[in-house]
């Protein structure tokens, strides 16, 4: 399942199961490269939740995470972060975070 956040509770929305969260900006170049990718996966990953958070609109959200470069991807797993990747990463490093866990 694929939702952007908008004007939801980030902690709310990860407390259960696993998400994965991409930090982007829509004037960001490989921002737009891993959108499609991160898409695919939120169709392949069965009981996977992703959340698209658009950092010029939830700078609260990146600030608490930490987030200084997009596009970043971090994986929730019942609210704790597992893994976070920044830049841009092809497919099957992403999927490798779910075989792994």
């Amino acid at each position: 399942m694929l939702k952007y956040l908008k004007d939801e509770d980030f902690k709310e929305e990860i407390k259960n199961g696993l998400t994965l969260v991409d930090f982007y900006a829509d004037w960001c170049g490989p921002c737009q490269m891993i959108a499609p990718i991160v898409e695919e996966i939120s169709n392949e990953v069965k009981d996977l939740t992703v959340i698209k958070v658009n950092v010029d609109e939830r700078e609260d959200v990146a600030r608490l995470y930490g987030v200084m470069s997009i596009p970043t991807l971090i994986l929730f797993r019942n609210g704790e972060m597992e893994q976070k990747q920044i830049g841009f990463v092809p497919k099957d490093s992403i999927m490798r975070w779910f075989n792994q866990n």
